[in-house]
């Protein structure tokens, strides 16, 4: 009968490490399973462990094709097994192809005799997870903010950056959630960071995918109102609770999604956007509606001037204007998508609000716990 030997952390014991194991235990007749200790974990992976050890042996002893479950104490990177390893001599050991220490296993190997196998990783019977993830999304907050922006967008982009220059923007309510989500997709609104955010993952290497800038999971991370440093990566000049804007925006939804990657390399006035950053920046600072809709104006020209469709407020003679605006742009890249409209007086936005394709929002601060 061979003996078979596996190990690795399996701090979160999920269906890739059921599959695994039945692979390995096919390679012979016995199975012993080495997990790292808690000691080890935090050692090596610089995180506590999902379950105390002896908690961890049980669950792991528990399952059909698993024969006996021993615990790595070794504080060797890679091979906290060794000692359990050399005492059973084991026919095989078997990892999987992505194993980081493959010198160290076979060296081992030859030290007893034992056969090295690669397993390769074979598709789960259900959708691939592992345990970085699964702790993720434990860890995923329950719902999350949209944002708008008011000045400097396109800045965040690294390779359109300006030192000197500035990005305004601000997280807002009603919130989302994975099983609530009361805004229209392909919005503008920083709608794919915050999905990535709800799911566990890195919002900021989603956006980076999709050839964008970071301004979304920036300011959705933080919350609230917020003036960065136009940069490839994104630092903070100034953060307010946005109180002087709460009951003064609107969001009208233009009727077609629109795609950011897809308008990102297209010619457009980065004078008028810094512009735009400097004055919403002025704006926070000293707490003006009227500054931030001076720059949301400069923003709404630069759009234009890239050919975007006029907005309901351009006319004069329309029941959006007489619900007197101050200003009102383009979410995001525009070309569709959200605008988002600033009023004066908090009756003004709700007179309009009561107009088809209007909504009302408020800022948002996350509350620190």
């Amino acid at each position: 009968m061979k003996r078979v030997f596996v190990s690795g952390c399996y701090d979160i014991v999920h269906a890739g490490h059921v599959q695994f194991f039945e692979e390995a235990r096919a390679l012979g007749g016995h199975l012993t399973v080495c997990f790292a200790s808690s000691d080890v974990l935090w050692l090596h992976k610089q995180r506590r462990s999902s379950l105390p050890d002896d908690h961890k042996r049980a669950v792991l002893a528990a399952l059909r094709m698993v024969d006996e479950v021993v615990v790595g104490t070794g504080l060797e990177p890679g091979i906290d097994f060794r000692e359990h390893f050399l005492r059973l001599r084991p026919d095989i050991l078997a990892v999987t192809e992505d194993d980081k220490y493959a010198a160290l296993k076979r060296a081992l190997c030859a030290e007893v005799g034992a056969v090295y196998v690669v397993l390769p990783k074979t598709p789960p019977k259900c959708a691939p997870v592992s345990t970085t993830g699964i702790v993720r999304f434990i860890r995923a907050p329950d719902e999350a903010p949209l944002r708008v922006d008011f000045g400097g967008g396109w800045l965040d982009v690294p390779r359109f950056a300006r030192t000197g220059a500035y990005i305004v923007n601000c997280t807002i309510s009603p919130t989302v959630s994975l099983r609530e989500w009361g805004y229209e997709q392909n919005a503008g609104l920083g709608g794919s960071a915050a999905w990535a955010l709800l799911n566990g993952r890195d919002c900021f290497a989603s956006e980076s995918d999709l050839g964008v800038g970071w301004q979304d999971p920036a300011v959705i991370t933080e919350t609230g109102l917020c003036v960065w440093r136009s940069g490839p990566r994104p630092v903070i000049d100034v953060k307010h609770n946005g109180d002087f804007l709460r009951g003064r925006m609107a969001l009208y939804w233009s009727g077609k999604q629109h795609s950011t990657p897809g308008v990102a390399n297209r010619p457009r006035d980065y004078d008028g956007i810094a512009r735009a950053g400097e004055l919403a920046r002025a704006g926070v600072w000293a707490e003006s509606i009227e500054q931030i809709a001076a720059a949301m104006r400069v923003s709404y020209a630069v759009q234009q001037a890239e050919g975007m469709e006029p907005l309901p407020g351009d006319a004069p003679a329309t029941e959006v204007a007489s619900c007197r605006p101050l200003a009102w742009k383009y979410c995001g890249g525009g070309f569709g998508g959200y605008a988002v409209y600033l009023f004066g007086e908090t009756a003004h936005r709700d007179a309009a609000c009561r107009l088809a394709g209007f909504r009302s929002i408020e800022p948002y601060v996350a509350v620190q716990r």
